[in-house]
């Protein structure tokens, strides 16, 4: 059964709330797109609607994690992670706050209504800031335990992910480790590096691959902060090419990442799959992802091309 990520969140995050009355979820006029309805009936005393006021949001979640509660500002990503961002530097990040901001309908979830409900630069800007920890889960397993790890870390953190139902990579039960990565699939000859809900697609892309002869090693980098170097530095040793894929623009997301990476410690060919610095065309979020290369087809065609095959 096919869950979204949003809601797999709002789920945890509603039991973990029952568990522990220091847990508040805030909104902003988006309680219905983030799925917090059920949290707000079941616990209004821990849920605060703030409307559409990102930048109040965030910093009355500070002032309640100054008296010692462990608060998620929840909303769409493209206006959490841009009209707040003054708070969430300063506010949260600078003064190392226990405040957690989960953006929702990220990437281009939100294609059909254009450029200022894209958020493609959100992995560049979070990962600037000091002590914030920024990740994104590819599918509801990895969403509930990543909610279920943020329930219980104290610090500040940025979660984003996608508005609609997602394929399941994982199996329930799944463990996950912030700052290392996980090997989906092991490989020699390319590595295709992927994170958020283009872990589904990397995979594909891997059988794909297989069918072919070629041994596409999948890892998922569900933190972009902290990331797991050594996993990083093993694949470029190991499989000598590395592609990697994300739903954000090409500057200062995940690839940016890796091929500083790889520079600094074993050289190898790098190509990055994300969005182009451009004004970007409107469209659903598939038809986007096709005009854009975003499919199993195309990252395999690119590692046929940089293998010569």
């Amino acid at each position: 059964m096919k869950v979204s990520c949003r809601k797999a969140f709002t789920q945890e995050l509603s039991a973990q709330a029952e568990m522990n009355p220091a847990i508040y979820a805030i909104a902003t006029d988006s309680r219905g797109s983030v799925t917090l309805n059920d949290f707000a009936e079941r616990l209004p005393d821990q849920f605060l609607e703030l409307g559409i006021a990102e930048q109040n949001a965030v910093s009355v979640a500070c002032g309640l994690a100054a008296t010692g509660c462990n608060v998620f500002v929840c909303g769409p990503a493209c206006f959490l992670s841009a009209r707040s961002y003054e708070q969430i530097k300063v506010d949260v990040a600078y003064n190392n706050t226990n405040v957690k901001i989960v953006g929702v309908s990220a990437g281009v979830s939100y294609g059909p209504l254009g450029g200022t409900h894209i958020t493609l630069n959100d992995f560049a800007g979070m990962r600037s800031l000091p002590n914030i920890q920024v990740m994104a889960p590819c599918d509801d397993v990895q969403a509930r335990a990543l909610t279920q790890y943020l329930a219980q870390y104290e610090g500040p953190a940025y979660m984003r992910m996608g508005r609609g139902v997602v394929e399941a990579v994982y199996k329930d039960g799944e463990t996950f480790e912030p700052g290392k990565a996980k090997l989906l699939r092991e490989g020699k000859d390319i590595t295709i590096i992927a994170c958020g809900e283009m872990v589904c697609v990397a995979e594909q892309a891997a059988s794909l691959l297989r069918d072919r002869g070629i041994g596409g090693r999948v890892l998922d980098m569900f933190t972009l902060k902290p990331y797991d170097e050594d996993a990083l530095i093993r694949a470029a040793k190991e499989t000598g090419y590395i592609i990697t894929v994300e739903e954000h623009g090409v500057n200062g997301g995940l690839g940016e990442l890796v091929c500083r990476v790889v520079a600094e410690n074993h050289p190898c060919p790098v190509r990055v799959i994300a969005f182009p610095d451009e004004e970007y065309m409107v469209g659903s979020g598939k038809d986007l992802f096709k005009h854009y290369g975003f499919t199993a087809d195309n990252i395999a065609a690119h590692a046929a091309d940089m293998l010569g095959v």
